[in-house]
């Protein structure tokens, strides 16, 4: 999985996981990553996943007190406590950490399935990694989600399910060609709205399909049952 050249970073939220997803998407106990940061209640997921993390943020208002002091005697662990009262989400936080110590593409597991206002929010932080130059992408047992500021090609052999979507992030996205998919277009524009549907649940009908466009961001998000 790792990209040569590519510092990755894992981030362990403390959201709704699938711990038998995450297990098998982190067989090896993280060793696809180069750093791996926890987020106050994912230290206990970290944990169940046999991982050590680099680096431990949030204000720890959910954790095991027991558990929190284990990880505290590790001095191999870099801690950024905060206090419940504070602007950023503790995810927001942890990607913040996982830039500064150079990560420049981001796995964020727990981001998603959980308190939609959470969801959401999470969803905008891909904006935030895509401003400062990072790859980021939010992973669940059914999808694979990240943002495009740009075209990208797909092959069927390396989709994340066989469901290819993309909605608007920004009010409008202009000039939407899709080639090799079973629902193609030239040239479209679709805004933020009744045209955001548009987009959805296509498939690749080719071994390739790809995706270009003139303007704007688009929410790409590749699915399965």
């Amino acid at each position: 999985m790792k990209t040569e050249g590519v510092k990755r970073g894992l981030i362990i939220t403390g959201g709704r996981l699938d711990m038998d997803f995450a297990a098998g998407f982190c067989c090896g106990g993280g060793a696809d990553f180069d750093c791996v940061v926890s987020v106050d209640g994912g230290l206990e997921k970290t944990r169940a996943l046999g991982i050590v993390p680099d680096a431990v943020v949030g204000d720890f208002d959910t954790v095991n007190p027991q558990l929190l002091e284990e990880y505290r005697r590790n001095p191999g662990i870099l801690w950024d406590v905060h206090k419940p009262e504070k602007d950023e989400t503790d995810t927001e936080l942890a990607v913040n950490t996982a830039l500064k110590l150079g990560c420049a593409s981001l796995v964020i597991l727990g981001a998603t399935g959980g308190r939609m206002d959470h969801e959401l929010s999470n969803l905008h932080l891909l904006k935030l990694c895509l401003d400062r130059g990072a790859e980021a992408y939010l992973y669940d047992s059914q999808n694979k989600v990240c943002l495009l500021d740009k075209g990208k090609t797909f092959t069927r052999a390396g989709l994340y399910g066989k469901y290819i979507s993309f909605i608007p992030l920004t009010e409008q996205v202009r000039g939407i060609t899709l080639t090799g998919f079973k629902y193609p277009l030239k040239g479209k524009d679709i805004s933020i709205g009744a045209e955001a549907g548009l987009c959805v649940s296509n498939e690749l009908a080719e071994e390739e399909g790809s995706v270009s466009f003139d303007s704007g961001i688009l929410v790409c998000i590749e699915s399965r049952d």
